[in-house]
């Protein structure tokens, strides 16, 4: 086969990866990103640039990539405000087997997609596989590697494994989320398609949620090979803001809510699970304003999995964090009835 017909073979028929880039105004980053892609050992795929109405000079650095027929760029006119609809807006142009949002900010191995691709095609039953991930700054330096992951559940990040997906919910997603960067995954277009895309109603937990709606559909690959590089976020960015807000500790109950009432758990797992966000409302309320809506919003979806919610927030919280929550939200009803413990009951057993 001619090295032409070799070309037109790959430019024209549909590649096995679709190299989803959505960007905000990460000009600086963009050469090494794109540049990272590019480099792979692995080169059938195509590159789908997202601009989310960049104010930065983030098009023209992409143009400099641009004439390569693999490439091609998408334009907002108007910023969407949120990384899931443009995920989902990829998805809709790939041509792909294969999905790898690739963040724009971070950058990958040179052996990322020849890995993966290597571990969706030998578990065929898997909806995605991902690598660990090393944690860099602005400047690259290296900061980290999840290790919290092996301290928090030992040291099974540290090998290779594959795993059912309603296992991988019931007993590792449901208390955090073990994805810690969509640049280290590589997604089955089909499965993606299946569960119905990321939720466009989340700006900060919907990576979370979508890899929850994919492990209850499909297995899970991981690979121990660090071969993504994961860009710090800057907490006096949008996504510190809303972190500030409560919208954070909001959506990450609607994560654990999503799984409870899609797995089989016990009520002693899902009492074990919501507790641990609980106690994170409660902390971050100390020291953060919440909106009183979204104080309402949390205790509605706590009480639904735990019909106890208001005795156990009596006897697990302090009194002071309790009335520090009522006071900051102005609470009436429901927090103030918190405040006032059950009546032992008078009647003879």
């Amino acid at each position: 086969m001619s090295l032409n017909s070799f070309n037109t073979m790959i430019f024209h028929s549909p590649p096995k990866v679709s190299v989803i880039i959505p960007n905000y105004n990460h000009d600086r980053y963009l050469p090494k990103r794109i540049s990272s892609i590019l480099n792979q050992t692995y080169q059938n795929f195509e590159i789908i640039y997202l601009d989310d109405a960049s104010t930065d000079d983030s098009n023209q650095v992409f143009a400099e990539f641009s004439s390569d027929p693999r490439i091609r760029g998408i334009y907002n006119e108007v910023n969407t405000g949120n990384p899931f609809k443009q995920w989902n807006k990829g998805i809709r142009e790939a041509r792909g087997e294969y999905v790898w949002i690739a963040e724009s900010d971070d950058y990958a191995d040179p052996q990322f997609l020849e890995i993966l691709i290597n571990a969706l095609d030998q578990n065929p039953t898997a909806g995605f596989a991902y690598c660990q991930s090393w944690e860099v700054d602005e400047s690259d330096r290296v900061l980290s590697n999840y290790q919290w992951l092996t301290a928090e559940f030992g040291d099974r990040w540290q090998h290779n494994f594959t795993n059912n997906g309603v296992d991988e919910c019931t007993n590792y997603m449901v208390f955090r989320n073990t994805v810690p960067n969509a640049s280290a995954v590589l997604i089955r277009r089909s499965t993606y398609l299946t569960v119905g895309g990321a939720p466009e109603d989340m700006r900060l937990c919907g990576d979370w949620l979508f890899w929850s709606k994919l492990l209850l559909s499909s297995d899970v690959v991981f690979v121990a090979d660090t071969l993504n590089y994961f860009r710090r976020a800057n907490p006096k960015g949008a996504r510190g803001q809303a972190e500030k807000g409560g919208r954070y500790i909001e959506e990450r109950f609607k994560v654990v809510q999503y799984i409870c009432q899609n797995v089989e758990m016990s009520q002693a797992q899902k009492v074990a699970a919501l507790y641990r966000f609980v106690n994170h409302w409660v902390e971050f309320s100390l020291k953060h304003k919440v909106p009183f809506e979204r104080h309402q919003n949390i205790y509605a979806i706590a009480n639904s999995l735990d019909p106890n919610l208001k005795f156990q927030l009596v006897h697990r919280v302090p009194l002071i964090a309790i009335k520090h929550i009522s006071r900051q939200a102005g609470f009436t009803d429901p927090i103030k009835s918190l405040l006032q413990k059950p009546k032992l009951s008078s009647t003879p057993n």
